[in-house]
C-alpha cells in the first residue's frame, strides 16, 4: 500500500467557501425596515422586536393601553359585584390551615345537636388540671364533655346530609330547624383555635340552605304547581318580574327566620338567604345596614367579627350597593379590637395570654373585609375620614382610633400611586398606632415596600424617611431594624441618599456587633447585601462602604453562601480582576463559600453553582506582569479548594494560559514555563475522571511543545496514554463510558503527534504503536471505539508520509518529522507497517459489531479513510469493495452516506484501472 501525496494548500483553496465582506451587520437597525416591509406585506399590525419604535408603533402601543384600561375598568366593576367562588374557597382553605384545630373540642349546652350523635367523653384528671391552670372559670362548669375534632367535623357533615335529604323529602321545616341548630354552634367560642374551622363548616351548611331556598323561590317564579311555565325569569330580573306566589313564598321564609328567638342563628339564617331579597325589592342592599346594627347585640367578640365576615361574603352575591355597610363593619370590628386592646373587654376568659390569640383569630375577618372594601373606587381623604382613622387609645372619641392591625391591611390594599402621593399622611397614621394588635415596625416595612412599587416625589421621600428613621433609631432589636431599613433601601439607592445609606450601615453594625445573628435576621441581611451589590456597578465601590465587610462577616449558613455567590458573580462579570486587595478579599469569600459546600451532594444545583463561581473567579484573576505571584495564587487555590474536582481542571487551564502568556511576554521564560508545567503535572493526577486527565495532559503537552520542551512533551503524552489505559472501555463495563469523548481525545492526540518530533531512542513511532497496541490487544474494546481509533492512526500515518506536514510548532527550535527524517527509508517502512496492521485490524473489527446500522456506518467511515489515505491500486480496491459489501448489506440502498461513498469509490476504482493500463 502506497500513501497518497497531498497538497494541503491547494486543497484548502479548492474546498474553502468563498467569503465576501459584509458592508453592514445583518441586524443593523438601518437595514431592518427594508427587510420587515417585505415580510409584513404592508400590514400595520406587524411587530418586529428588532425594529425601533416608530410613529405607527407608538400609536399601536397607545391603542393597546386604551384597551387595557377599558378591560381593567370592566374587571373592577365585576370584582365590585362579586368576588369569585374560587377566591372564597381559597380563603376558607387558608383559614383552616392557619388555625389547625386541637385534637379535642369541648361540648357546651348549646352543642346538643352534636352530642346526640357524636361520642362525648369525660375529661381525664390530667387534662382537667391543665385546663384549670389555663382557664379556672371554664373548668368550674359542671358536666363538661369533650369530643374529638374529627368526630365533630363528621357530625357536621352528617347534619348537612340530613338537611339536604329532608329538603328533598319536602320536609322543609326540619331542614330549617336543623340549619338553625347548626348556626347555633357558632355561639360556642369556648375553644378559640377551633372557631375558624367551625365557621367554615357551618357557613357551608348555611350556604347550602340559601341555595336551596333560592332555587325553590325561583322555581315558584317560573312554574305553576302543575309544572306549567309562568314566565322565563331573566338573569338580571327585577322585583316586578316575580309573580305574587313566589313573592309570598319568599316573604314567608323571611318571616320564619325573623321569628328565631336567638340573635346569632337568626342573623346567620337571614344572611344565608340574603340574596333572596331580590325577589321582593330592587334595592336589597338596604337590609345590610339593619343586619350590621343587629350584630352589635352580639356580646362575644369572636362570634361578632366572624358574623361580620359572613355578612361581607353574602353581600357580594347582591347587586352593586352602597359601600356604607363595609365602613360600618370595619369600624365595628375596630371598636371590638379597641376594647380588647384597652382591657375593657368584660368577658373574663380572655386573659392577657389569650388576647394575642384572639386578635390573630380576628385578623382574617379584617383582611377579607378590607379587600372587599377596595373593590370600590376611593379618594384617600374620604376613605380615612369615613373609617375615622386617627386619635389614640387613651382618647375617648366617637370614631374608633387607628388600630394597628386594621391600618396594616388598609395600607396593604391601597394602590401604590395613592401610597406614593399620601405617604406622609400614612406615616403619621403609623406613628399614632402603637397598640399590640400588630407590630408597628411591620407597618413601616409595608409602607416602604409599597413606596418602592411607584417612584415617589423627592420632597415627599425625604420627609417620609426623616420620620421613619427617627422611629427605627429607637429600635434595639436587630430583626425589627433590618426589616424596616431593607424596605426603604431601594428608595435610598435610587435617589442616591448616601447619608441614609451611612445611617443604615452604622445602625446594622451597632446592633449586630458582639452578638450572634439569629436565623430570622439573616434573610433581611441577605436582601440588603444583594440590593447593594445590584446597585453598584463596580464591586470596589460596594467594598468601600462603611462596615460592608464587617457586617458580611457576621453572616453564616445559606444566606452567607447566597451573598458570597452574588459577590463572585458580580466580580467576574466585569472583566479581569487585577486589584490585589480585591483578589485577596474575593479569595477569602471563595473560601467561605467552599466551606459551605456539601460535598456529599455536590451534584446539587446550589453546590454546582458555587463551584462554577469559584472556578470563574480563578479564571478572571490577572496579576499582570507579576506572573510568579499569579502562579503562587494558583498554588494557594489548589490547597484551599482541592475538594472541588472540577476546579482542578480550571487550575490547570490557568497555569497553561500563564505559561503561554510568559512565552509571549519575555525571552527569559523557560524556567517559568517549566514551573507552570510542573504545577500542571502535579495537579492533573488528583482529578478523578480519566478522560479529563487525558485531555489536560494533552493540553499541557501542547504548551510544553510550544515552549520547546520536547522531553516534557513526550512525558506528558505518555501520561495521557496511561490515563487512556486506565479507563474501563470494555464492552462489558457496567459504567457509562463516553465513547465519543474518548474518540475525540484520541483524535486530538493524533493531531498533536503531527507536531511532535519522533524519538529515535524509544522509536520514532512508539506513541502511535502504543495506541495501536491498546485497541488491538484488548478483546473487550468496543468495535466502534477500535474502528475509529484505527482510522485515526491510518490518517496520522498518511500525514506523516507527506514531504511537507500540514502544520508545525511555532517555535524554530522544534523541528518537524518531515525535516528530521526526510528520505529515511526506515521511516517510510515503519509507517507502511503500522498502516498495514491498522487496515487489517480495521476490516476484521468492523465485522464484530453486533448492530447492523452501526456496522454499516463504520464500514463507510473506514472506506472513506482508506480512500483518502492511500493511492488507488488493486489491493486497496479489493479492501474497499469488501467494506462496501458490508455497508450495502446493513444500510438502505437510498442512504445518502452510502450513495456518496459509492460515487467516491467509483472514481477511485477508475483511477486504479487507468494505473493498471499504464503499467501494461
Amino acid at each position: 500500500m502506497e500513501f497518497r501525496e497531498r497538497d494541503y494548500g491547494a486543497e484548502e483553496s479548492a474546498y474553502s467557501l468563498p467569503r465576501v465582506p459584509a458592508k453592514n451587520h445583518p441586524l443593523f437597525a438601518r437595514s431592518l425596515p427594508y427587510q420587515v416591509d417585505v415580510t409584513d406585506n404592508g400590514k400595520d399590525d406587524f411587530c418586529d422586536p428588532l425594529r425601533g419604535l416608530g410613529a405607527n408603533m407608538a400609536m399601536h402601543i397607545g391603542d393597546v393601553e386604551d384597551v387595557q384600561s377599558t378591560y381593567n375598568r370592566k374587571l373592577s366593576n365585576e370584582a365590585a359585584l362579586q368576588l369569585s367562588e374560587k377566591e372564597w374557597a381559597s380563603f376558607k382553605r387558608s383559614l383552616m390551615q392557619k388555625f389547625s384545630a386541637t385534637k379535642t373540642v369541648s361540648i357546651s349546652s348549646m352543642s346538643d345537636v352534636i352530642v346526640k350523635s357524636g361520642k362525648a367523653h369525660d375529661k381525664s384528671s390530667t387534662s382537667m388540671h391543665l385546663e384549670e391552670l389555663d382557664d379556672p372559670q371554664k373548668i368550674a362548669e359542671e358536666d363538661v364533655k369533650v369530643i374529638t375534632c374529627q368526630e365533630y367535623v363528621s357530625r357536621l357533615h352528617e347534619l348537612k346530609d340530613e338537611i339536604c335529604h329532608a329538603w328533598q323529602a319536602d320536609d322543609r321545616v326540619t331542614s330549617l330547624k336543623l340549619s338553625i341548630k347548626v348556626a347555633r354552634l357558632l355561639m360556642d367560642t369556648s375553644v378559640l383555635q377551633f372557631y375558624p374551622t367551625l365557621f367554615v363548616l357551618v357557613t357551608d351548611v348555611m350556604d347550602m340552605l340559601g341555595d336551596l331556598v333560592w332555587e325553590r323561590i325561583k322555581r315558584r317564579a317560573k312554574y305553576a304547581d302543575d309544572g306549567t311555565i309562568i314566565c322565563s325569569l331573566p338573569e338580571n330580573f327585577k322585583a316586578i318580574d316575580v309573580c305574587p306566589d313566589a313573592k309570598e313564598t319568599c316573604n314567608n321564609w323571611f318571616c320564619k327566620i325573623g321569628s328565631i328567638s336567638e340573635l346569632l342563628p337568626r342573623i346567620y339564617s337571614e344572611l344565608a338567604i340574603l340574596h333572596c331579597w331580590r325577589f321582593l325589592h330592587d334595592q336589597p342592599c338596604e337590609s345590610l345596614q339593619r343586619l350590621v346594627m343587629m350584630m352589635r347585640g352580639l356580646a362575644d367578640p369572636l362570634a361578632s367579627v366572624y358574623c361580620h365576615l359572613y355578612l361581607v361574603r353574602c353581600a357580594q352575591k347582591l347587586l352593586p350597593c352602597d359601600r356604607g355597610y363595609l365602613i360600618t363593619c370595619i369600624n365595628d370590628i375596630s371598636i371590638i379590637l379597641m376594647r380588647i386592646i384597652s382591657g375593657k373587654e368584660t368577658i373574663s376568659r380572655y386573659s392577657s395570654g389569650n388576647k394575642k390569640l384572639l386578635i390573630s383569630l380576628i385578623e382574617p375577618t379584617i383582611e377579607w373585609s378590607v379587600k372587599c372594601m377596595f373593590t370600590y373606587q376611593w379618594e384617600i381623604g374620604n376613605l380615612f375620614a369615613e373609617l375615622g382613622l386617627g386619635g389614640n387609645l387613651s382618647e375617648s372619641s366617637q370614631n374608633p382610633p387607628c388600630i394597628s392591625i386594621v391600618l396594616h391591611h388598609i395600607i396593604k390594599e391601597l394602590p401604590a400611586e395613592i401610597v406614593s402621593s399620601d405617604a406622609l399622611e400614612i406615616v403619621q397614621l403609623i406613628e399614632s398606632s402603637k397598640d399590640f394588635s400588630f407590630d408597628q415596625h411591620l407597618n413601616y416595612t409595608l409602607l416602604g415596600f409599597k413606596l418602592c412599587e411607584r417612584r415617589p416625589q423627592m420632597d415627599s421621600v425625604d420627609a417620609v424617611l426623616v420620620k421613619v428613621f427617627q422611629a427605627v433609631s429607637q429600635y434595639d432589636s436587630l430583626d425589627e431594624y433590618l426589616k424596616v431599613v431593607d424596605a426603604y433601601l431601594d428608595i435610598v439607592l435610587q435617589y442616591q441618599m448616601e447619608n441614609y445609606l451611612t445611617i443604615i450601615l452604622d445602625g446594622i453594625s451597632k446592633r449586630a456587633s458582639d452578638k450572634v445573628v439569629a436565623e430570622s435576621e439573616l434573610g433581611s441581611l441577605q436582601s440588603i447585601f444583594i440590593k447593594l451589590l445590584t446597585h453598584f456597578n463596580d464591586l470596589e465601590d460596594a467594598f468601600a462602604l462603611n462596615h460592608f465587610v464587617e457586617i458580611l462577616d457576621v453572616m453564616y449558613g445559606t444566606s452567607r453562601n447566597t451573598v458570597n455567590m452574588h459577590i463572585l458573580n458580580k466580580a467576574t462579570r466585569n472583566g479581569y480582576i487585577r486589584d490585589p486587595t480585591t483578589i485577596q478579599l474575593l479569595f477569602e469569600i471563595s473560601q467561605a463559600l467552599h466551606d459551605g459546600i456539601d460535598f456529599s451532594s455536590i451534584k446539587d444545583d446550589d453546590n454546582q453553582q458555587s463551584a462554577r463561581l469559584i472556578s470563574h473567579f480563578i479564571q478572571m484573576v490577572d496579576y499582570g506582569t507579576e506572573m510568579d505571584r499569579h502562579l503562587t495564587f494558583l498554588v494557594e487555590c489548589r490547597g484551599a479548594f482541592g475538594s472541588i474536582n472540577e476546579l482542578k481542571g480550571t487550575l490547570v487551564h490557568s497555569s497553561n494560559s500563564l505559561a503561554i502568556k510568559a512565552m509571549k511576554g519575555t525571552n527569559k521564560h523557560v524556567s517559568f514555563v517549566k514551573s507552570c508545567i510542573a504545577f500542571s503535572e502535579v495537579t492533573i493526577p488528583s482529578i478523578s475522571a480519566g478522560i479529563r486527565q487525558m485531555n489536560l495532559y494533552l493540553e499541557t503537552a501542547e504548551v510544553a511543545l510550544l515552549g520547546g520542551l520536547v522531553s516534557h512533551t513526550d512525558g506528558l503524552i505518555e501520561s495521557a496514554i496511561s490515563s487512556l489505559q486506565s479507563l474501563d472501555i470494555t464492552r462489558g463495563s457496567q459504567i457509562n463510558v463516553d465513547v465519543d469523548g474518548i474518540i475525540s481525545s484520541i483524535r486530538k492526540l493524533c493531531s498533536l503527534l503531527i507536531m511532535v518530533p519522533g524519538n529515535p531512542t524509544e522509536g520514532i513511532f512508539y506513541i502511535p504503536k502504543s495506541l495501536l497496541s491498546l485497541v488491538t490487544s484488548d478483546p473487550g474494546v468496543t468495535p466502534r471505539l477500535r474502528a475509529r481509533t484505527l482510522c485515526a492512526i491510518i490518517s496520522l500515518s498518511a500525514t506523516f508520509s507527506q514531504n511537507t506536514l500540514p502544520y508545525h510548532v511555532k517555535n524554530t527550535e522544534v523541528m518537524g518529522n518531515d525535516i528530521l527524517f526526510f528520505g529515511d527509508p526506515s521511516y517510510n517502512q515503519e509507517l507502511s507497517s503500522i498502516s498495514s496492521i491498522s487496515v487489517q485490524n480495521l476490516v476484521e473489527g468492523i465485522q464484530e459489531e453486533v448492530y447492523k446500522a452501526a456496522r454499516g456506518t463504520m464500514a463507510l467511515e473506514a472506506c472513506n479513510c482508506i480512500i483518502s489515505s492511500f493511492k488507488a491500486n488493486p489491493e486497496i480496491s479489493l479492501i474497499c469493495s469488501r467494506l462496501m459489501e458490508i455497508a450495502k448489506s446493513c444500510l438502505n440502498a437510498n442512504d445518502k452516506y452510502l450513495r456518496s461513498t459509492l460515487n467516491i469509490l467509483d472514481k477511485h476504482l477508475a483511477c486504479s484501472r487507468d494505473a493498471c493500463v499504464v503499467v501494461v
